[in-house]
Order: structure tokens, then C-alpha cells, then sequence
């Protein structure tokens, strides 16, 4: 991630033409001093960077483990699993841009204007992400109870997550700061998708689930004692999922608490008088029509794609494909896609440690892929306020719109792959599965990623933002800070200063 430099004390005056500052006129006002801005402590950024723990924390969770759970410890069939899966994440791309548009015409209260969202949906998220891995009693409705309090406990994430993301552009205008903030965050975020994997893979792990040796002849293998250990295993990986989800709910809460406390919220220093209050249609119509902002979500798109297809596949991956039915919540802390690995993995014998050697050397680029662009959004929104100066309000469209198309379209791949394992045979609490379901396994987490992330690292070559362009955009709003702050200018030369940059 490109660096910003320090904070330039440039004066507006090389940006204006004769026409506006003509000789005599108004000369203190050229060369005032502009106002120091106050600078972020460390405590204040690493405050900020832990609120972005408990979206990663779940969200890889839920990734990784949803969709085992729901075939074999939940027992839902592959076809309702299917409709969760993809009713869940296409609900949630659809709250994205709902919650933006709110937070957008959210009034200012003493708190800020975005951190009431973060506070109250926190104790209600919660609760919802907890009944998710709680198996109730009545099983002609668990599709219907894991679809409700999934698109539930998604909603109440993004009502965390997006006022979250768009409080990058108000803990400081300082684009540097913000830099800094971000690097913190980023660093927070890869722990948290870490500690979220670690802490599901890890308890859910010590759990012995059953698996049926002969799926055809179930009603013979869970006859007596056979029976009585499924029954009492399958209770215990349960309770496992429980006690993380106990856990993962715990972080979430202590995060969220550290963000309130630690980070204050501040007012944008540079709207004018003459900022428009637009329809979220108008909104939409401007921050689609931007084209750095389209370029990036659409790199954003495929790689995030493609590390979505790994995360609801993997766990299947390793205990049929690979063979590793105890090993797999260890193989998650050492992979994070890449695309080394894929390839490897792909044409590899089933071998144990030369996937782990693997994994560890290729899963730190995931980083970079998943997590970086995050870093390049206020680049973005920076450039469209120059282009647009008298659009506000758009922050929180540009960040959920960001998230909706990849969520949308995370929610229909992982459809289609637990549709296709439906098609291709999968045994629901199989020991082992049909050599179809494996091929179809292999193609979802190897080939697929692979052809997704080249076509991401090819739009992301098309991005025009560069560093030179991020000076120069850093430059040019200093200036209309300075300038719209200053006491003596008034709403007639903001405006038209507005207008030249």
C-alpha cells in the first residue's frame, strides 16, 4: 500500500487563476497560515483498527464452517443448504447499499453520525450470529431457522460493518493519517480472519462428528451401540460449535467496545454551504459513473470471488478430496488462497506435509489480494469530492456499494458449487464421497480461483490512480480546506474555488 506523505501546508493560490487573485487583493488571506491538524495517537489508530476484528473474525467463520455445518452436523439437505447459502449473501449485498443510503441521511447527534449504528447493532448481532450454530429441535423447519437468523445476524453486521468502513474518511482529514489508520486496520483484519479460523477450526476440531461408513445403509449402521455413539458424538460437535460461536461472540462485543471508546468522530471541516443533499438514485447514478471507482470494484469483484469459492469449499476439500478429515482446521490457519497453492494442490498426490509447506509459504498473499483494496477506497473517494465538490453524503455509498456486487456475487457462487455438489452425488455425513463430488471439489477450490484472480491482477493493471495522481489529489484538498475554512473568504469565491479544482 502506497504511503501519503506528511501533511503540506500548501497554500491554494497556485491553484487558482489571475482572475481570482489579482494584485492587492486580499494578500493576508493568500498567505495565512492554514490550521495545523491534530494528529492520530497511536492508541486512537490501534482502537480504530480493532473494530474491523469482528467482521473478519465471523465472516471467515461462517466462510469456512457454514456450509459443513449445515451437510453434516445441521443435516440439512444440499439443496435447502444451497438456498441459505445463497439467499443469506445475496440479502446481505442487498443491505450494503439500504444501510449506506441510511447512514447517509443520518442526522448528526452527539455521538456522531455514524457511531450509533456501530453501538446499537452490536448486542442484536450478536444473539443472531450465536442461533446460527444452535441446532433447534423441530427439523421440518431448520432451513427456515438458519435462513432467518442468517440474513438476520447479516443485516446486523452490516449495520456495524459499513459505518465502520465509511469512519476511514472521519477519524482525520489528514490523508496520511488516514494511510496510517488503514495500515493498522489491515494488519488488525489478517489477524482477525487468523484468530476467527484458529478459534472455529480449533474447537469445532476437538469434536469427533460421525460420518456414516455406508450412507445407502444408514438405518443398519445406527442400530444399537453404533447408533448411540453417533447420537452422543454428534451432540458433542454441536456443543462444540456452540462454545465458538460463544467465543467468536465475546471478541465481538469486546472490539466493539474498544472502537467506542477509543475513536472519536469527526465533522468533515470543508462542506460548503452549497452541498447538495441528493437522492440516493442521483447518488448512486454519480458513484457508479466514476471510473477509478468502477475499475476497482471490478478487480475487487474477481479476486474477491475467488477467495469466496476457496473459503466454502475448502473444509469440504480437505476431508473428501485430500483425505484429511482431521486435519483440515489445521490446514485453514496455514492457507488463505493462493494461487501457488491451488496449482500445486491441484495436480498433487494426496500428501499431508507438502501441504502444509505449501500453505504456509503461499497463504500470506492473501493480504494483498482480500484486504489491500480496502486501502485504495479513500483514494478513490478523495478524487470523486474533487470532481464532484459539491456532492456529500456519499461515503457511505461508495463503501457498501464496494461490498454489494462481491457479496452478490459470492452469494451465487456458492450456490451453484453446493448446487453442483447436490447434482454430483454428495452423501450427507458421508465417510467418504462419490469420485464426482471430489472432481467437483477440486474444480471449485483450484481451477475456478485460478482463472478468477488473473482476470482481477488484469483490471486492477487498468487502475488510474497512481502515486503522483494521489499527491496531486492530496494537494488540491488541502486547498479547499484551507480556503473554505478561512474567515475571510466568502461563499461566492469557496464556491467558484470549488468549481476550478
Amino acid at each position: 500500500m502506497a504511503k501519503g506523505e506528511g501533511a503540506e501546508s500548501g497554500s491554494a493560490a497556485g491553484l487558482l487563476p489571475t482572475s481570482i487573485l489579482q494584485a492587492g487583493e486580499r494578500p493576508a488571506q493568500v498567505k495565512k497560515e492554514p490550521k495545523k491538524q491534530q494528529q492520530l495517537s497511536i492508541c486512537n489508530k490501534l482502537c480504530y483498527a480493532v473494530g474491523g476484528a469482528p467482521y473478519q473474525v465471523t465472516g471467515c467463520a461462517l466462510g469456512f464452517f457454514l456450509q459443513i455445518y449445515l451437510l453434516d452436523v445441521a443435516q440439512v439437505d444440499p439443496f435447502s443448504a444451497s438456498i441459505i447459502l445463497f439467499v443469506g449473501r445475496a440479502w446481505d449485498a442487498i443491505t450494503d447499499p439500504l444501510v449506506g443510503f441510511c447512514i447517509s441521511k443520518s442526522s448528526w447527534t452527539r455521538l456522531g453520525r455514524l457511531m450509533p449504528w456501530i453501538i446499537f447493532s452490536t448486542p442484536l448481532a450478536i444473539i443472531a450470529y450465536f442461533l446460527i450454530w444452535f441446532v433447534p429441535d423441530f427439523p421440518r423447519g431448520q432451513a427456515l431457522w438458519y435462513l432467518l437468523f442468517y440474513c438476520l445476524f447479516e443485516t446486523l453486521v452490516t449495520c456495524f460493518h459499513v459505518p465502520y468502513s465509511a469512519l476511514t474518511m472521519f477519524i482525520s482529514t489528514e490523508q496520511s493519517e488516514r494511510d496510517s489508520a488503514t495500515a493498522y486496520r489491515m494488519t488488525v483484519e489478517v489477524m482477525g480472519t487468523v484468530l476467527g479460523t484458529a478459534i472455529q477450526g480449533q474447537i469445532v476440531g476437538q469434536a469427533d462428528t460421525p460420518c456414516l461408513q455406508d450412507p445407502n445403509d444408514s438405518a443398519v449402521v445406527s442400530e444399537g451401540v453404533n447408533r448411540t455413539h453417533s447420537t452422543t458424538s454428534l451432540k458433542e460437535t454441536q456443543n462444540a460449535y456452540l462454545l465458538a460461536a460463544g467465543v467468536i461472540a465475546s471478541i465481538y462485543v469486546i472490539c466493539a467496545v474498544i472502537l467506542t471508546v477509543g475513536v472519536r468522530e469527526q465533522r468533515e471541516p470543508y462542506k460548503t454551504q452549497q452541498a447538495e443533499h441528493m437522492s440516493f438514485f442521483r447518488g448512486l447514478r454519480l458513484v457508479m459513473s466514476h471510473g477509478p471507482y468502477v475499475k476497482l470494484i471490478t478487480g475487487f469483484l474477481f479476486t474477491s470471488l475467488a477467495f469466496m469459492l476457496v473459503e466454502g469449499n475448502f473444509a469440504l476439500f480437505c476431508t473428501y478430496t485430500l483425505g484429511f478429515r482431521n486435519e483440515f482446521q489445521n490446514l485453514l490457519l496455514a492457507i488463505m488462497s493462493a494461487v501457488p497453492f491451488l496449482i500445486l494442490v491441484a495436480f498433487m498426490e494426496s500428501n499431508l506435509i507438502v501441504t502444509y509447506v505449501v500453505a504456509v509459504a503461499a497463504g500470506i498473499s492473501v493480504a494483498a489480494a482480500f484486504l489491500l483494496p480496502w486501502s485504495m477506497l479513500p483514494d478513490v473517494i478523495d478524487d470523486f469530492h474533487l470532481k464532484q465538490p459539491h456532492s456529500r453524503g456519499t461515503e457511505p455509498i461508495f463503501f457498501s456499494f464496494y461490498v454489494f456486487f462481491t457479496k452478490f456475487a459470492s452469494g451465487v457462487s456458492l450456490g451453484i458449487s453446493t448446487l453442483s455438489l447436490d447434482f454430483a452425488g454428495y452423501q450427507t455425513r458421508g465417510c467418504s464421497q462419490p469420485a464426482h463430488v471430489k472432481f467437483t471439489l477440486k474444480m471449485l477450490v483450484t481451477i475456478a480461483p485460478i482463472v478468477l484472480i488473473l482476470l482481477g491482477l488484469l483490471l486492477f493493471r487498468l487502475y488510474p490512480i497512481d502515486e503522483e495522481k494521489r499527491r496531486q489529489n492530496k494537494k488540491a484538498l488541502q486547498a479547499l480546506r484551507d480556503e473554505a475554512s478561512s474567515s475571510g473568504c466568502s461563499d461566492t469565491d469557496s464556491t467558484e474555488l470549488a468549481s476550478i479544482l
